[in-house]
């Protein structure tokens, strides 16, 4: 199961929305590489390196956009921490 901070949501929606001041199609296959991301989280969400503390980073396909997440295998859940553009500031990621 997924669960999301609201952080990572408000994330998600500023991304849509600066894609919908530049393109007609990007907003939409952001959100497509979105749901194919989220996918994967609940297939194989161990099948991303551990980068620090727990935390692991799911790279978006053709969005410059990394989902970071921790497991609880005790509860079998994906907790969605950050949407973090790859070109922030690294010292503003979670963690």
């Amino acid at each position: 199961m997924l669960l999301f901070l609201p952080g990572p949501q408000k994330e998600i929606e500023n991304a849509i929305d600066y894609y919908l001041l530049y393109s007609t199609d990007a907003p939409a296959n952001f959100i497509g590489a979105l749901k194919s991301a989220y996918d994967s989280l609940q297939d194989t969400p161990a099948q991303n390196r551990i980068h620090y503390n727990g935390i692991r980073a799911l790279k978006l396909k053709k969005f410059p956009y990394l989902l970071y997440y921790i497991i609880n295998e005790s509860k079998q859940t994906v907790r969605v921490l950050s949407c973090f553009h790859s070109k922030r500031n690294p010292l503003k990621r979670p963690g």
